[in-house]
């Protein structure tokens, strides 16, 4: 199964969001922490996740004769490369974009399920703006994004951390305009 095939399902790359930061988990902390999945359908996943080898088991044990195993995330088998995100089809982008709704929905209504939610003490945010950017700012965004986002991404799990899901999504919303025509544009016409 390809890189993007596996982490686009929204119970795989929740999984996969539930393990970053060096966590060590079990399958049941697993389930405790994505209580709307079934058990049965986690493990599945789970199961998927380590043969394909996103998770490899950190460390085993025994727990009441069962063999209890503590899964860690593979970081760089957990990510799509860029040359796989150039080869997408429209419809791939349209599917990968589905999954990342359906995960941004689950995990906010699992959030606000919990007794302790509170948005407003949490910082909850979910803002939407449209800005005007040429092609340099554009690139000079993403940048900027980038160099604030990447160094946090190494954090690890920590008892004064509270791990939260950023999903930067940026698209245009119309279609740039058609470029000038310097033959017809007096300013710049020498003829």
């Amino acid at each position: 199964m390809d890189t993007l095939e596996l982490l686009a399902h929204p119970v795989r790359l929740r999984v996969v969001h539930a393990m970053r930061g060096g966590r060590l988990l079990t399958t049941s902390q697993l389930c405790a922490r994505i209580p709307d999945v079934s058990k049965a359908t986690l493990y599945r996943h789970i199961d998927l996740l380590a043969t394909e080898g996103v998770l490899e088991v950190a460390e085993e044990r025994r727990v009441r004769g069962a063999v209890e195993r503590r899964y860690r995330l593979r970081q760089d088998l957990a990510v799509i490369d860029p040359a796989m995100i150039e080869s997408l089809s429209p419809d791939d982008h349209r599917r990968g974009f589905a999954t990342a709704m359906a995960i941004l929905l689950a995990e906010f209504n699992a959030y606000l399920d919990r007794d302790e939610a509170d948005p407003v003490a949490d910082l909850v945010g979910y803002r939407q703006h449209a800005i005007w950017l040429s092609r340099d700012e554009l690139h000079d965004l993403i940048s900027e994004l980038r160099a604030a986002i990447a160094p946090r991404l190494a954090n690890p799990s920590a008892p004064d951390r509270t791990q939260y899901l950023l999903s930067p999504i940026l698209f245009p919303i119309e279609s740039p305009p058609p470029p000038l025509d310097n033959s017809t544009n007096p300013e710049t016409n020498t003829t």
